[in-house]
């Protein structure tokens, strides 16, 4: 059930084993990669895509990636302004139509705070555990508003876009999905085209992320990944997440990729394949995260140098990152939860070994 298809070096190669090992003692599943300067260092293909079926985890297979995502959709958005069609500094209200932005939207709010998450737009899943609308289980918003339903960003409108704002814009740091949320709906506007097709076209076939794309829950596809919720004991059967996610994934999460598709990512992001000389802006810290980290238009600047997000969704867990000054990628996929933390630490520790 578990292969590790590459291990370069003893300290790769006890970490493939001890991937392995997780894959018996704690039902690990996902695809896990390391490479340095395009040279792979690790590989681990753990478990399995589809449990039912007894499908085994492979380099082909495409993961759900939740808020990764959000880096897409900046660089969509930071291709726009490389066409000269709007600027970072441009206000959301002057781009959005009034039915197509929230209703309680102050005139301030700009592209650039929405980036950055500086807008203080009110969240309609928010992460912040000290808030009062804290929502501890994404999934639970599916229960009432049916998930089949929500096929285009305009369709998370109804849910956030009554709510007064939090603060005026610019003010502090607050992660926010409704930011992104609108900035598919800023893309959808200027393009005249749906979101995932301009991602496709400006992201994914740029980069050469050939097992990439937006894929809808109910689509029958090869080498998807099933994303499966937690069970309470061993005894229990496995339940997917197909009802605790929106039926097809957008502006703030849902996408799905392979593991050399988000390395390939990164490279052409780093190297300005995507972005040209607005590589530099995109990765410079504008937000203060706290406890050393910064936050850019999208990627999150670590304390040691790294940059790249993280994201997790009901039956996904997900990291991305870079260290520039090593050329070294790190990505984890997993369909499950509960071992993402474990799973990234481990593999860091025989990145630094």
């Amino acid at each position: 059930m578990g292969t590790a298809t590459v291990a370069i070096g003893p300290a790769y190669e006890q970490l493939a084993a001890e991937l392995d090992r997780w894959a018996e003692e704690r039902d690990l599943s996902g695809a896990m990669l390391l490479t340095r300067g395009g040279e792979t260092l690790l590989r681990a293909c753990i478990g399995y895509a589809d449990r039912a079926n007894r499908l085994p985890v492979t380099p082909d297979t495409s993961f759900q990636l939740a808020s990764v995502t959000k880096m897409f959709n900046a660089v969509t958005v930071a291709d726009l302004v490389r066409e000269g069609a709007l600027t970072f500094d441009a206000r959301v209200v002057d781009l959005l139509p009034p039915e197509r932005r929230p209703s309680t939207l102050l005139p301030e709010v700009s592209v650039h705070h929405l980036l950055c998450h500086q807008s203080g737009i009110a969240d309609y899943c928010e992460e912040d555990e000290d808030s009062p609308a804290y929502l501890e289980d994404y999934g639970a918003l599916w229960e009432t508003t049916p998930s089949y339903s929500m096929l285009r960003p305009a369709d998370f409108l109804p849910l956030f876009g009554d709510l007064p704002p939090y603060r005026p814009p610019g003010e502090e740091y607050q992660y926010c999905n409704a930011g992104y949320v609108l900035l598919a709906l800023v893309v959808e506007e200027l393009t005249g085209r749906p979101f995932p097709e301009v991602v496709q076209e400006r992201v994914f076939d740029r980069a050469g992320m050939s097992g990439s794309g937006f894929f809808r829950f109910d689509e029958a596809r090869p080498d998807v990944a099933v994303g499966y919720l937690p069970r309470e004991d061993p005894t229990q059967p496995w339940r997917s997440n197909i009802f605790r996610s929106p039926v097809i994934g957008g502006g703030d999460g849902g996408s799905y990729s392979t593991a050399d598709d988000l390395d390939r990512f990164l490279r052409a992001y780093a190297d300005g394949t995507l972005l040209g000389d607005l590589t530099e802006v995109m990765l410079q810290p504008h937000s203060d995260a706290g406890d050393g980290f910064h936050m850019g238009y999208s990627a999150l600047s670590w304390p040691d140098g790294r940059w790249g997000h993280g994201g997790g969704d009901p039956g996904v867990e997900v990291f991305v990152h870079r260290w520039p000054e090593d050329d070294v990628n790190l990505v984890v996929l997993l369909n499950m939860e509960g071992q993402l933390v474990a799973v990234r630490d481990a593999m860091v520790e025989a990145l630094r070994a």
